[in-house]
């Protein structure tokens, strides 16, 4: 494995505590600002920057954001989202021991599921690692993250309806996020041009809508959600977006061998299961009818 791909799954690493630490300030902002909604994206976002705990988690999301940035450009992206899935282990450990939450037997088992089966991924990578992966084909790029994209959309539109609203905003920003990171990835390839030139193709104002209203959603998940149940939703849906692009979207090579293929499936199910496990959100029946998107 080529010297700076090593160094690409490091900044991973570091993405991965830096984000779970990051969620966690920004849930204590999250329920401390008023209601969001959608409707009111502006004095949305202004009432949640008012809150000196959000203005600390953002601050530390956007330095896990650099360190992903960083890690897409050096390091195969399904790779480099696999690394970071296996740091979700430490979500139950850190909302535990650092923030006190009360994580429940059924929260460990299902942050543990999913740590486990998105990590599984990385070892049926084979060849993968020898390089960055960064080739696509544009009119396959526009599918994937056109549909990513509209699913998280109407995942956030139609939360409201359903029973647990602060879980399906969380996959919506997954979704977003997803969209955004598979962006960035495509951008990397454009790197070589100076960062300027990459800034300034379309791409990245897909990366800057997705991200921002991806945080919106994210917030408004964090009010009415269980911060672990949450967090893990919104991690893994972006971990499973930006997993499977590495494939159909960069043409990262497939298992030929086929119990490697069979353990990847088997690990995108061990992520689907995890999902199910997590408790619906004790807040959301108080807040529900609250709830505006």
């Amino acid at each position: 494995m080529p010297f700076s791909v090593q160094i690409g799954l490091l900044f991973a690493v570091a993405t991965a505590f830096a984000s779970i630490v990051g969620f966690f300030y920004k849930q204590r902002g999250a329920v401390q600002s008023p209601a969001i909604t959608l409707r009111a994206p502006w004095s949305s976002t202004v009432g949640l920057f008012k809150s000196r705990w959000w203005l600390l988690g953002i601050a530390i999301a956007l330095g896990s954001w650099f360190l992903h940035v960083a890690a897409l450009a050096l390091a195969p992206i399904s790779i480099v989202q696999a690394t970071i899935a296996g740091g979700l282990v430490l979500l139950t450990v850190i909302a535990d021991r650092l923030f006190g939450f009360n994580v429940s037997k059924r929260e460990w088992i299902g942050v543990a599921i999913t740590a486990a089966g998105l990590s599984f991924l990385a070892a049926t990578m084979g060849s993968t690692g020898h390089e960055a992966h960064a080739d696509y084909d544009t009119a396959t790029l526009i599918a994937y993250g056109g549909a990513a994209l509209l699913l998280g959309s109407v995942a956030a539109v139609v939360a409201g309806r359903w029973s647990r609203p602060g879980i399906v905003l969380a996959v919506s920003a997954g979704l977003l996020w997803g969209a955004s990171d598979v962006s960035i990835k495509a951008l990397s390839a454009n790197v070589g041009d100076g960062v300027i030139d990459a800034a300034l193709q379309p791409l990245s104002l897909v990366v800057l809508i997705a991200s921002l209203v991806g945080l919106l959603v994210s917030a408004r998940s964090l009010q009415i959600g269980e911060a672990v149940a949450v967090i893990a939703v919104t991690s893994a849906t972006a971990n499973v977006v930006t997993i499977a692009s590495g494939s159909i979207v960069f043409m990262e090579p497939m298992p030929d061998n086929p119990i490697a293929f069979a353990v990847r499936i088997l690990a995108f199910a061990m992520v689907v299961i995890a999902a199910a496990l997590t408790p619906a959100p004790v807040r959301a029946i108080e807040t529900i009818e609250g709830l505006e998107v």
